[in-house]
């Protein structure tokens, strides 16, 4: 029988972020994304969860030190603390800021920073405000 064992770090950081679609009047951006529409855009304090899933290693009794966890963790969020989404990274050109592909983003710069550890990076939950977050993982995440 396999074994999973998993380990979460959570962390906090703030990013703004605006909800536009260029194609689109404004009219129709206001109606379908509401004040999230603003021009100045708006801000959270957004908390990410980072579960990773390996083998405990019988050395050291972890799945990973969090002393490598966590500078993995820091790098990915300086290119977003303190950042407006939209203007100050590159990652949403092409991309609305939604807290789901926020979410993605997050999975996928943490993923690759990840891929040289033992471990795997099972999922990302990206809480926008205490009672909204969004889970992302990839079905076939190397197991």
């Amino acid at each position: 029988m396999a074994e999973y064992t998993t380990l979460t770090k959570k962390i906090e950081f703030s990013s703004s972020h605006r909800y536009w679609r260029e194609e689109w009047t404004e009219s129709k951006n206001l109606e379908v994304f509401g004040k999230c529409t603003s021009e100045y855009g708006h801000g959270h304090n957004y908390i990410l969860e980072t579960t990773v899933e390996g083998p405990v290693d019988s050395d050291t009794g972890m799945i990973i030190n969090i002393y490598k966890l966590k500078p993995i963790l820091k790098d990915t969020l300086k290119e977003f603390d303190h950042k407006f989404l939209n203007k100050d990274t590159d990652f949403f050109d092409d991309l609305i800021p939604t807290t789901e592909n926020f979410a993605k983003v997050l999975y996928e710069c943490i993923s690759e920073k990840l891929s040289k550890e033992e471990c795997k990076l099972q999922k990302v939950r990206l809480y926008e405000t205490k009672d909204l977050f969004v889970d992302y993982w990839k079905e076939d995440n190397g197991r």
